[in-house]
């Protein structure tokens, strides 16, 4: 409750602009949940989007991310970098076009070993028909999004 009281201060004292860019994209303005709770290793091993639990989870670069089994918590831990998203796990197509936006657990490709996440499956499709560019974009956008104020 404190850090909920704390954090509900520091927003209403801040101005808008001056906040900077969180590294990981969580579900919301109260929740250090990492990508909306999805399971990002379930995405390599499984192939498919997986729904994570608090059950297993770990904390990362300041946001707590959720697996779906003790087994998938433990390959991050060991790995982060491999399985997390880039970008923060923001949406690729919204980088490549120097903003951020949120994410559809569902809206997902891997690209060479890297998962790239949209906000949507209708954005999907048009980050991949030129994901290419939109990835060389997204990783020139990205240092400059974090930089920012």
């Amino acid at each position: 409750m404190q850090r909920f009281i704390r954090t509900l201060v520091l927003a209403l004292l801040v101005p808008a602009g001056a906040v900077a860019l969180e590294p990981i994209y969580s579900a919301g303005f109260f929740s250090p949940v990492a990508i909306a709770g999805a399971d990002p290793v379930a995405y390599f091993t499984e192939g498919r989007h997986a729904e994570g639990s608090d059950a297993h989870s770990t904390e990362w670069r300041g946001a707590t991310w959720h697996f779906s089994s003790a087994a998938n918590r433990e390959a991050f831990e060991a790995e982060p970098e491999r399985y997390a998203p880039q970008y923060g796990g923001y949406c690729a197509y919204a980088v490549a076009h120097g903003d951020t936006a949120s994410i559809d657990p569902e809206a997902w490709t891997i690209v060479d070993g890297k998962l790239y996440l949209n906000y949507s499956r209708s954005i999907q499709k048009k980050w991949e028909a030129d994901r290419a560019s939109f990835i060389a974009r997204a990783d020139q956008n990205w240092p400059q999004l974090l930089a920012a104020d």
